[in-house]
């Protein structure tokens, strides 16, 4: 009889050991430095326009946009890992928590400021707290229907929200709804002046784009928009523009809060910091430093964390990794965060030395290089594969969008987790029973299909389950082993589960499979299990006993194995019974 199956420990390569500050510069060859600087410098010329046009997204001013980008900057190339990865102001989580904000100060005043730190340093706490215990996992809780749909609602609200910028109007109305509702009223009240200064910027910004994301269309456009602000006098016809901008050194500021204000906060701030991972994670995956190692996501999620919390001490918002600049650090031949570092000085000189050239930038330069980030995190591609492969998660798409737009946006956050969740637990509910067939000619026992004519062996039921077995689905997997008996014309000999797909099994699955076995073995039937290659499956079936139940001599490397040791004298050598 076949002895017990002792399959080897998954021995996944850990990636190295990275020391403790600047680990991106671990090996650094001063040979390479000249890239650092042209990526630093093209990373500055994208990273100067966006970091102003996030921070008027917020309702900020420009210095405060370039102070989250130098403290993202900074953070993140002393702790972080990624040699590519760039963090700084994001449009993808500054609608989240500005929509929180607004709800317990107005927009532009000291509380709200104030508020927004504490949200940072909330969030640069979580996600240090996550990097220490190794919490990468969290960043999958959003499936990819979810994360698209995520994103369109929120490009929606920044569309929504730049709109009055970009016609030169002011309204009133915070809701995505009351806002598009007052811009189609004011449509009268549009400032022509303005209007094509926005849409200048924004074409322009598209084509270069297009033509190759190594142009800095947004600050060649801002610098066009605010040079004919000046030639041609374009504030005395109505074009609103930045006004002073507050130059110097950012200063390091504790924020007050009181218990009732973090009731409010820290939930705001969790919702943040998922998004924050998820971003992170799959900015730090997609752009690996070394194809050969693995992305340690958990030391990147630390170095965000710092970002964080140095952002909220500057006064700041919270900071995000970036896949579009990321990706400009890497396509300009950057080979470290040096060039992280290059662009923050950048912006800090600018900041310092040189804020009174901002004054002049008009308003609706900056709604147009928002419509452009909009435009682009709008995944319209993705909304028409899903839409074409799979309609229940094209729904995903749908509600989420529909959930960010038209309810808080936190709270359309938080229903597109739970959404995520939930089809999560829909997919396992709704595994089936699968009975394989074997390949002619072959040792191989697979499952049917169009392009396969398999065979049976008489008395022989080969079954299998295409999820991990739990409370979930346990009983889902008695029915179909159930009805897989049932239509035998008579009482099998032999039941094989193959098991490579159930990767673990938890208390509820463990007692099914313990009954299943045993009223097998009382009716005169052999019960095996093959390929039970999961570790985390072979101590669960150790843990709850089925090992023992089962018989360690009924544990096989493959179903052929069992087959021929188990099957009826006989069975083997039997004329098979064809099956489509």
């Amino acid at each position: 009889m076949q002895g017990p199956v002792h399959i080897p420990q998954d021995k996944t390569r850990s990636p190295p050991q990275a020391r403790p500050f600047f680990p991106s510069l671990s090996g650094y060859r001063v040979d390479v430095l000249h890239r650092d600087v042209i990526a630093g410098v093209t990373l500055a010329a994208i990273a100067i326009p966006e970091q102003m046009a996030t921070a008027h997204l917020g309702g900020f001013p420009p210095e405060i946009g370039f102070f989250a980008f130098i403290a993202g900057s900074l953070a993140f190339a002393v702790f972080g890992v990624s040699r590519f990865l760039s963090a700084g102001a994001d449009s993808t989580i500054t609608p989240i928590f500005t929509g929180g904000l607004v709800l317990l100060a107005a927009t532009g005043t000291a509380e709200y400021a104030g508020m927004a730190a504490i949200v940072a340093l909330i969030v640069g706490i979580i996600l240090i707290g996550g990097g220490l215990c190794r919490l990468g996992w969290i960043a999958d809780l959003l499936s990819g229907p979810v994360i698209t749909g995520f994103l369109a609602g929120v490009s929606i609200h920044v569309i929504v929200s730049q709109l009055p910028g970009l016609l030169g109007i002011s309204i009133t109305g915070e809701h995505v709804v009351r806002r598009l509702a007052g811009v189609l009223t004011g449509l009268d009240r549009t400032n022509l002046h303005a209007l094509a200064l926005g849409l200048g910027v924004l074409v322009f910004t598209i084509a270069s784009d297009r033509i190759t994301p190594r142009i800095p269309g947004a600050l060649i456009g801002i610098l066009a928009a605010t040079a004919c602000v000046l030639g041609f006098g374009l504030e005395h016809r109505g074009v609103a523009v930045l006004g002073p901008v507050t130059g110097g050194l950012p200063s390091v500021i504790v924020p007050a809060t009181t218990p009732d204000q973090l009731i409010h906060l820290v939930p705001l701030a969790l919702i943040v910091s998922i998004i924050v991972m998820v971003q992170t994670a799959a900015t730090t995956r997609s752009f690996p430093s070394d194809p050969g190692e693995t992305p340690d996501v958990n030391r990147d999620f630390i170095g965000i964390g710092v970002g964080n919390i140095l952002a909220g001490l500057c006064g700041a918002f919270p900071v995000n990794a970036s896949p579009p600049r990321t990706a400009i650090v890497q396509e300009t031949g950057g080979r470290s965060q040096m060039a992280g570092l290059m662009a923050a000085a950048l912006v800090l000189g600018l900041v310092t030395f040189g804020s009174g050239l901002l004054f002049h930038v008009p308003q609706a330069a900056l709604a147009g290089i928002l419509i452009f980030i909009a435009f682009r995190i709008f995944r319209i591609r993705d909304m028409v594969e899903i839409y074409h492969r799979t309609f229940t998660e094209f729904i995903l798409v749908i509600v989420t969008m529909v959930a960010i737009v038209a309810l808080p946006i936190e709270t359309g956050v938080a229903v597109g987790i739970v959404l995520s969740l939930l089809h999560g637990m829909w997919s396992a509910m709704h595994a089936r029973l699968i009975e394989f067939v074997h390949v002619p000619g072959t040792s191989i026992w697979w499952a049917p299909n169009t392009d396969l004519r398999g065979e049976t062996l008489p008395g022989v039921v080969v079954i299998a389950f295409q999820a991990p077995l739990s409370f979930l689905n346990a009983n889902d997997f008695r029915r179909g082993l159930q009805d897989a008996l049932e239509r035998r014309p008579k009482t099998p000999d032999l039941v094989v589960l193959e098991a490579g797909n159930i990767i673990a099994l938890d208390y509820t699955a463990s007692k099914v499979v313990a009954a299943i076995i045993r009223h097998c073995q009382a009716a005169g039937i052999a019960f095996a299990v093959a390929r039970l290659e999961s570790v985390r499956a072979q101590e669960a079936f150790s843990r709850f006993g089925i090992t023992d139940i089962l018989g360690r001599d009924h544990l096989f490397h493959s179903v052929d194995e069992a087959v021929r040791t188990l099957a009826p004298a006989g069975a083997n050598n039997s004329r098979p019974v064809s099956r489509g």
